[in-house]
């Protein structure tokens, strides 16, 4: 979501369209804690099983059993499609894998989830979307499976994943908790970290260098831009959805040392009205004005990307393994001259990035679960993730994967690789955990796109600021 999910028809599709899950989700009912560690509510159909399977692992224990999973077309899925026969041959097991298109994807999920039918046992999730699927006990904790080596092949290796990655799908779901706390909801299959993508050939041409500040990145975009030319500085989304505030907007915020909420006595407050947040989001808003595409408040992911290829967008600044298509022989005009760089550190030099990561998560409402595991340690561990991201690209999970052979695949994509290396270790969901993501989220989208066409910030941002902060202490 964050970045674009990405269809078998139109790659860089816009995952926003999923979220008529913003109104369902947010109906969902936040329950007592009774689910935090379970995955449910304690019955035999949705208890945790882990501590059930004992004695030494075998990828064959359940030969001729049978799951289905829930996905959505995308590279991820596409990638492991070719592989699930391995995965049977592996084990035993047979895989029905079901796609549901993205427009349509969310609300089946959250519907199949909410009347605990466990009709999917593996299902396909960003991070953010545990914040409300967790709470209710819809998610199984993955903690005493990965810890049960009964359960989990010796050479699963799980610290192997990005911390970053690890903790950004953990939380204990208590106001005020930070990611990283309590149970493992889902396994980080795919990511994206968001970083600027630019016309090489341009600047090159220009002898422009990469700015290192975020004063200067205004300036060089403002420099760049030629309406008369129908070229401009620099592409990020602007439309009214919350995937406008997480992927180039929410780094560079963190960046510059800027909150989204204060957590204290187990209530929030929405800072985004902060001195800070005020200065920075007066500065984005310019530079969408002065440099930014003209129909910026429609502007999402494609359209993004789209002027990035054509040779409109000198820089985007999004999500780094979607802008890398169009840098692919025949996936745009400019393909063989886009670069990639961290974008602008903060004050204090701080390369926090914000992320994206499609996972895999168990139902917890199925009534296979020990199956479900074997299925997602396998499509998260290192054999698998290695075949899958040699046929597609995308950002492996494991520092492994990404070490060994994908890097060769990065050596006509000039700064990927080094961009990827300057913030990887800073490199995690920005945002502060709490239940009312999305709906909170997309009013501060609307907020900017109402400073955008003339609000004084400070006074919206006060508005949004304590909108917010009832809404998330209701």
């Amino acid at each position: 979501m964050s970045d674009p999910t990405r269809s078998a028809h139109n790659p860089f599709l816009s995952r926003r369209s999923a979220l008529g899950l913003a109104g369902a989700a947010a109906s969902v009912p936040i329950l007592s804690s009774c689910g935090v560690g379970t995955g449910g509510g304690g019955d035999e159909n949705t208890a945790n099983g882990a501590a059930e399977v004992t004695g030494s692992f075998d990828w064959k224990a359940l030969s001729g059993e049978k799951i289905a999973i829930l996905q959505t077309p995308h590279p991820y899925q596409q990638a492991f499609q070719p592989l699930l026969k391995e995965f049977t041959e592996l084990t035993g097991i047979e895989v029905q894998a079901d796609l549901v298109a993205e427009a349509d994807y969310f609300t089946k999920l959250n519907t199949e989830l909410a009347g605990r039918t466990g009709a999917h046992d593996v299902f396909m999730t960003g991070a953010y979307f545990i914040w409300q699927y967790g709470p209710p006990g819809w998610m199984e904790d993955l903690t005493p499976w990965i810890e049960n080596s009964a359960a989990t092949n010796a050479e699963y290796d799980f610290e192997d994943i990005y911390e970053g990655l690890r903790t950004s799908t953990r939380w204990d779901f208590e106001k005020g908790s930070a990611l990283g706390t309590g149970g493992q909801w889902a396994i980080p299959w795919g990511f994206e970290t968001n970083v600027v993508a630019y016309n090489k050939r341009i600047f090159d041409q220009r002898g422009i260098t990469l700015p290192d500040t975020f004063d200067n990145f205004i300036q060089l975009a403002v420099d760049l831009t030629d309406r008369s030319n129908n070229q401009y500085g620099v592409a990020f989304r602007g439309s009214k959805s919350w995937a406008t505030i997480h992927p180039g907007f929410m780094t560079q915020y963190s960046r510059e040392g800027a909150k989204d909420y204060e957590a204290s006595g187990g209530q929030y407050e929405a800072t985004m009205n902060s001195d800070v947040a005020v200065n920075f989001t007066r500065k984005w808003v310019q530079l969408a004005r002065d440099a930014g595409p003209t129909s910026w408040t429609t502007y999402d992911y494609p359209q993004c990307t789209g002027d990035l290829g054509n040779g409109n967008a000198m820089m985007v600044y999004d999500a780094d393994s979607a802008t890398y298509p169009k840098n692919k022989a025949g996936g745009s005009a400019e393909a063989g001259n886009l670069a990639w760089y961290p974008g602008p550190a903060g004050p204090d030099g701080s390369y926090a990035t914000n992320l994206w990561t499609w996972s895999l998560a168990m139902n917890a409402a199925s009534k296979k679960k020990q199956a479900a595991w074997l299925f997602i340690q396998w499509a998260t561990g290192k054999e698998a993730m290695t075949k899958a991201t040699s046929s597609t690209f995308a950002d492996p999970t494991r520092a492994s994967v990404f070490d060994g052979a994908f890097k060769q695949t990065l050596g006509d994509f000039p700064g990927y690789l080094e961009t990827f290396e300057k913030v990887i270790d800073s490199t995690k969901i920005q945002f502060t955990p709490q239940t009312k993501f999305f709906e909170t989220t997309e009013d501060w989208a609307v907020a900017l796109q109402d400073i955008y066409s003339g609000a004084d910030a400070k006074s919206r941002l006060d508005q949004l600021a304590e909108a917010n902060t009832t809404k998330i202490n209701a």
